[in-house]
């Protein structure tokens, strides 16, 4: 039987060059994660956020799949609608010691 995803991903990573990019969509894949965490504790459906939101179920699907990439507008109107707040933030890359 073949490798699982999690023991490929993790000889994937231990390229410099694959890990780069990967490290480089990582606010990508937050913004996809909290937006399905929190469309999943409100227990709503992608149709249900879609009738919420005035946003169109396939566009939420393309969000949630990293197919699509939301405005900030776009992304109120989610937070709104999953009765939460947008917070997007900015900090401190970790410098390396040298």
């Amino acid at each position: 039987m073949g490798k699982s995803f999690r023991e490929s991903l993790n000889g994937q990573l231990q390229d410099p060059e694959f890990k780069k990019e990967w490290d480089a969509l990582e606010p990508e894949f937050q913004v996809i994660r909290a937006m399905i965490d929190a469309r999943r504790q409100k227990q709503l459906t992608q149709k249900e956020l879609a009738e919420i939101t005035g946003i169109a179920q396939a566009d939420i699907s393309r969000m949630e799949n990293g197919n699509a990439n939301p405005s900030l507008q776009t992304l109120k109107r989610l937070a709104a609608g999953l009765g939460m707040a947008l917070k997007v933030e900015f900090v401190p890359v970790p410098t390396k010691s040298r």
